[in-house]
């Protein structure tokens, strides 16, 4: 096929064994960026994916962040982006989230547009930022959830994270309580990440494409491997896993490249492109 368009997740398939990208990764997409849109998709906050385009020149081009939960695009080097897609956890699903966490250890981050919060500034907190490059906003939960109720909004993700066998607990409560509302995603035993249940990837990327360039999933090669990327390698044209994904990725990609921290991405790129 020719490809259009690029898609890839992040964590996991685009980032080396330092979580950073690498020389080769960096030189494969800047020699086809110029001719082809390069669109970073992945369940992390719009600056926790900034750096990583301003790295790979492609700040021009639009983000999927939160799983596709806020789909958007600095247009012009403008500091407020133009959102294609904004859908969010009601506030009185979250509040009633975080009572199931009461009487827990695990930790509650919430994120709404470019803003992450943070109950404390803890071990959790401390590793996310390292690995994000993003600092929270140090805030009691139930007083952020508090002020989307008054203002009729929500989250774009909430991110529970947490001795294993506590987040076992919780994901079968909030599988029980509300899987009709929400995606409730295990991207880590220690980790459960929470987003509307309307939103993915896939949606994202065909919204994306068929607005700003005229084109189909069917035109672009996309890369994953996690559960959440199942949909954005099984609409597009080209879907590939790296080989260290999740065997249910692989068994639904068309082809399968060397792993993430072997440039699994840039292989393919510089093999298709």
């Amino acid at each position: 096929m020719a490809v259009k368009a690029i898609c890839t997740d992040i964590d996991g398939t685009l980032l080396d064994n330092r979580r950073e990208l690498s020389d080769r990764t960096i030189a494969a997409i800047k020699k086809v960026s110029s001719k082809i849109p390069v669109i970073l998709a992945s369940s992390r906050m719009p600056s926790a994916m900034t750096h990583l385009q301003k790295q790979l020149d492609i700040l021009h081009y639009p983000l999927i962040a939160y799983n596709g939960g806020y789909v958007i695009h600095y247009a012009d080097g403008s500091l407020n982006p133009q959102v294609f897609e904004s859908v969010f956890i009601p506030a009185d699903i979250c509040a009633g989230m975080l009572s199931m966490i009461e009487k827990t250890s695990i930790h509650a981050s919430l994120y709404f547009e470019d803003n992450w919060y943070a109950p404390a500034m803890d071990y959790w907190a401390e590793r996310e930022a390292k690995i994000t490059k993003v600092e929270p906003v140090i805030k009691d939960p139930n007083k952020v959830v508090e002020g989307w109720i008054a203002t009729n909004s929500g989250a774009h993700k909430v991110m529970f994270m947490g001795p294993e066998q506590e987040m076992d607990v919780l994901e079968k409560q909030l599988g029980q309580q509300l899987s009709s509302h929400l995606n409730i995603y295990r991207s880590r035993p220690t980790y459960l990440e929470i987003a509307a249940k309307r939103i993915s990837k896939a949606t994202a990327l065909e919204l994306l494409l068929r607005k700003m360039y005229g084109l189909k999933p069917q035109d672009a090669m996309s890369f994953g491997d996690n559960y959440n990327d199942i949909d954005l390698l099984q609409i597009s044209g080209l879907g590939i896993a790296v080989s260290n994904a999740r065997d249910e990725v692989k068994a639904i990609a068309k082809e399968i490249t060397l792993k993430s921290i072997e440039d699994g991405v840039a292989m393919a790129i510089e093999k298709y492109c």
